[in-house]
């Protein structure tokens, strides 16, 4: 088992709140010291009060799934014996109307386009072994469904 945190901070400053033109724009702080700037995403609540240079939470799961799935990837590719020089993924996630008819992210393509060098390469299928693989161990792909506990301070 093993623990992650991230402080996540907004402060309404002198904005009015009752009128819900309130800025939605707040940071995201992580353990190592990085900090990204987070906001809702322009759908859900229109610009100037989303920052449109921010992160939403939307982007942020279809980059996690897609980060988590490259390092399983990459790991992989390395212990078959395969350099990688270059991968690449153009992450899309689709947030629409579940089962349930709750507005979730319904489907996540993850496009990764990956650059080999050496003699030593993998074919067609042994590149969508990888993948296969990176997918089932991924994290993240297996807590798409995950319990959520609201625990307030």
């Amino acid at each position: 088992m093993s623990r992650h945190e991230a402080i996540v901070e907004w402060s309404r400053g002198d904005q009015l709140f009752a009128d819900n033109l309130y800025s939605r724009g707040h940071d995201w702080r992580f353990d190592g010291g990085a900090m990204v700037r987070g906001s809702s995403a322009p759908t859900s609540v229109p610009a100037p009060m989303s920052d449109l240079a921010a992160v939403d939470p939307e982007e942020a799961l279809v980059a996690a799934l897609s980060s988590c799935h490259m390092l399983f990837f990459l790991a992989f590719a390395r212990k078959e014996g395969f350099v990688v020089d270059r991968y690449r993924d153009a992450a899309v996630g689709l947030l629409d109307r579940d089962g349930r008819g709750k507005m979730a992210m319904t489907l996540i393509t993850l496009r990764p386009a990956v650059v080999f060098s050496g003699e030593f390469r993998p074919d067609e299928p042994g590149i969508k072994a990888l993948h296969h693989r990176a997918h089932e161990a991924c994290y993240i792909a297996s807590s798409i469904h995950a319990e959520v506990r609201i625990e307030p301070a």
